[in-house]
C-alpha cells in the first residue's frame, strides 16, 4: 500500500510501518495544501493518508475522495505518543479500502 504521512505526523513515524511505502508531505512538495486539495492531490498517487487530524472527518466528504484516510488519537503528535498505535495501524493499512476512513486510538480527559 501506498501511504502519505500527513505534515502534523512525524516523519520518523514512516520508518516503523511496515511492508507499505510511506512518505510524507513534506516528500512530495505538498507541505501547506489545505486539507481538500491534499486529498484530491492524494488519491491518485496514494491509497492511504494518515493524519492526528481528528476534525478532518467533519470538515471534508471523505466518501468522495479515493484513498483511505486512517486519524490516529493520542496525547499529542510526538512520536512517543504515536508508537503505541503501531499494531493497530499495521492491521488497519492492510484492512482499508478507499473513501473509508478510521479511527486509531482514544484520549483520554485529564485526570481531576
Amino acid at each position: 500500500m501506498r501511504v502519505l504521512l500527513d505534515e502534523s505526523v512525524p516523519r520518523r513515524l514512516a520508518r516503523q510501518i511496515q511492508d507499505h511505502e510511506v512518505r510524507s508531505v513534506h516528500d512530495v512538495g505538498w507541505r501547506g495544501l489545505k486539507n481538500g486539495a491534499l486529498l484530491r492531490a492524494a488519491q491518485d498517487q496514494f491509497d492511504a493518508l494518515i493524519t492526528v487530524d481528528r476534525s478532518l472527518p467533519f470538515q471534508q466528504n471523505l466518501s468522495k475522495y479515493d484513498i483511505a484516510v486512517v486519524i490516529l488519537a493520542a496525547k499529542s503528535n510526538r512520536l512517543a505518543d504515536l508508537e503505541p498505535l503501531l499494531p493497530d495501524l499495521q492491521r488497519v493499512l492492510s484492512e482499508i479500502g478507499p473513501s473509508e476512513w478510521i479511527l486509531i486510538g482514544s484520549i483520554r480527559p485529564p485526570e481531576s
